[in-house]
């Protein structure tokens, strides 16, 4: 079992919100679904494939996965590597075998906070959402 730190769960929140969104391209052919949603040409609601579904929210999505649900908000230029302490800990308490120490929200800002400060994360300031991204 990987090590309760905030660097394994941000990693695997991304693999989640990879997985996601690929299934979303093959699916609708485009890992963002907004514009279609907003277009009418899709309901905020739906079905993915048999056991995955999807619901579209503000700048964001949910994807129900047979075992999880990944929350994610897309980011500038169609982005879907970006992070927040609110979706790292709803990611959490999906999985809290794996990061129970980050089910607590005030231990996750801390860490986060640390993260941030160790010039390891990222905010792109022309975004329209609180959204972090990994440096390269």
């Amino acid at each position: 079992m990987k090590t309760q730190t905030l660097e394994n769960l941000i990693t695997e929140y991304l693999t989640q919100v990879k997985k996601a969104t690929d299934l979303l391209d093959r699916s609708f052919g485009t890992k963002n679904l907004l514009s279609l949603w907003r277009s009418k040409k899709i309901p905020q609601r739906g079905i993915v494939t048999n056991d995955v579904t999807y619901e579209l929210h503000g700048i964001g999505c949910r994807v129900y996965l047979s075992e999880i649900c990944i929350d994610f908000d897309y980011g500038p230029n169609d982005r879907v590597d970006g992070f927040d302490p609110w979706r790292l800990y709803t990611y959490a308490c999906e999985v809290p075998q794996k990061y129970k120490k980050y089910t607590n929200q005030n231990r996750l800002k801390r860490e986060f906070d640390e993260y941030l400060k160790a010039g390891k994360a990222i905010q792109i300031n022309n975004s329209m959402s609180d959204l972090y991204f990994l440096r390269n």
